[in-house]
């Protein structure tokens, strides 16, 4: 499809939209939202970055867009590996930074309804006050925001257990292409009537709509949590210790995530923190949880026994969160180690079946 220019007019016209603040064509922000964390990908700069805080200013741009034949091209918090933010054909980037609010909480029914700029790990914090949980968990939850999930259909840490973000999707509001703002979804989980939309927009990337709001469905928090880190001497120890721990465990574990010696020394460098057996080829960080502490204790050295069976040097129990959050900041420091010592480097999200 061939794509017209932004041209003067339309940039006045956006800013009769969204105000002067709201339209930017300076050459930083250009340049800013121009990329990702996509290393590979060259930056291609947007014509337009605009900043919309609800669903009708969306509305009225992607009219003007499609009246004009411009594209537009979503972005979250710009934390994606796989270039969905970047805009491939120029035009509008849109932003969601200002759409950042948490609309709605419900305990008692265990949902929360959020806009797409905010921040995941918000979405966590607020749940764990009222003894919930928002089971996804992408690595880069700090910064992350939910509707980048969403439309990425992000898996995480914990997505052995409870699937990747689509799972916990309940109801989203949509702008069309054609500026149309639909509902689909709602607060009930068993709601079943007409097309499941919803699955098909996630992970769409924004290429069928532009998601303005999101039913989250929350779970009890689990009562009792342990983080086992398991060093091997060997890669190959380590992976093919993977399906045995599933078959074996007693208990699926929330959490299976794999470290080798590489990405522990990144993290190392960019923590100045340790963890044991730095030496080792690879780590496994396996997470379990339970109703009951007996439970636990008995699942985890059921689990260290069968570990250390398979070739594991040592098997470390975190049973506290001061010890678990030590050992999941080390993992997700991993990303940042590489980008700062690293500076040409290939990341990507990479799972074992």
């Amino acid at each position: 499809m061939k794509y017209s220019k932004v041209t003067k007019e339309v940039i006045e016209k956006l800013k009769e939209i969204l105000g002067e603040g709201g339209v930017r064509i300076d050459r930083d922000y250009l340049e800013r939202y121009s990329k990702d964390e996509t290393a590979e990908l060259e930056p291609l700069e947007p014509e337009v970055v605009v900043f919309p805080k609800t669903p009708e200013e969306i509305s009225k741009i992607l009219k003007l867009a499609n009246e004009m034949k411009i594209p537009v091209t979503p972005r979250g918090a710009g934390t994606g590996l796989s270039g969905g933010a970047v805009p491939a054909h120029g035009g509008i980037l849109m932003s969601f930074e200002r759409m950042n609010r948490i609309l709605e909480f419900d305990p008692e029914n265990m949902v929360v309804v959020v806009e797409p700029g905010v921040i995941t790990d918000e979405i966590q914090k607020l749940a764990e006050q009222h003894g919930l949980y928002y089971a996804g968990d992408p690595a880069s939850s700090e910064s992350s925001s939910i509707g980048g999930n969403v439309a990425e259909n992000a898996g995480g840490t914990r997505v052995l257990k409870y699937g990747p973000t689509g799972y916990h999707v309940l109801g989203v509001e949509v702008v069309t292409p054609t500026g149309e703002i639909v509902s689909f979804g709602g607060k009930m989980v068993k709601n079943v009537m007409g097309y499941d939309m919803i699955r098909l927009l996630v992970g769409s990337e924004g290429t069928l709509g532009i998601i303005t709001k999101i039913i989250l469905r929350l779970i009890p928090k689990p009562k009792y949590l342990a983080t086992l880190l398991v060093p091997f001497k060997s890669v190959d120890e380590a992976i093919l210790s993977v399906p045995k721990v599933l078959s074996e465990a007693g208990t699926l574990p929330s959490s299976i995530e794999f470290m080798d010696k590489k990405s522990v020394q990144m993290a190392y460098r960019f923590l100045n923190e340790s963890i044991p057996n730095m030496e080792a080829d690879a780590h496994l960080i396996i997470e379990i949880e339970s109703a009951d502490k007996e439970s636990l204790s008995k699942a985890y050295f059921n689990l260290g026994d069968s570990l250390m069976k398979m070739g594991a040097i040592e098997v470390y129990v975190a049973d506290n969160r001061h010890q678990r959050m030590k050992i999941w900041k080390f993992r997700k420091a991993i990303p940042e180690g590489i980008i700062a010592f690293r500076p040409v480097h290939c990341m990507e999200d990479v799972s074992v079946p």
